[in-house]
């Protein structure tokens, strides 16, 4: 086994990209994003965007800005940075390629969305 395999490297063969894009639910993603590995997600963007139709994703903020406490649904929270994180969590989908874990080199395959993490015996 291993202590140090996440967040898995993303290599991309296909992707989805919803369009058009899923209505933005500022109330889940304010409620999903505390719970998130914000470093992982950044880290996935960035793996994705070159595969990201027009142009990629813009470029996330080293650190997550404070998130609104009250009244998320009006909040003047960064607008762009909501858009990019919604697009990112909830548009965009790795249809074939694969996943790699960091510290292994194991490479797990993904096909239709499928990923496929079984481990051989050797590995358990």
């Amino acid at each position: 086994g291993t202590t140090n395999g996440y967040p898995l490297d993303i290599q991309v063969e296909r992707l989805m990209v919803e369009s058009p894009p899923s209505e933005i639910n500022r109330e889940l993603l304010f409620r999903l994003l505390p719970k998130l590995n914000y470093d992982a997600v950044k880290q996935a963007a960035q793996q994705l965007s070159p595969h990201v139709p027009e142009g990629g994703l813009p470029e996330l903020p080293e650190e997550l800005p404070p998130l609104p406490t009250d009244d998320v649904k009006n909040s003047e929270w960064d607008q762009a940075l909501t858009a990019t994180l919604h697009k990112v969590l909830f548009d965009i989908h790795l249809m074939d390629g694969i996943l790699k874990c960091p510290a292994t080199g194991r490479e797990f395959p993904v096909k239709d969305s499928i990923p496929n993490m079984i481990l051989h015996a050797d590995e358990i």
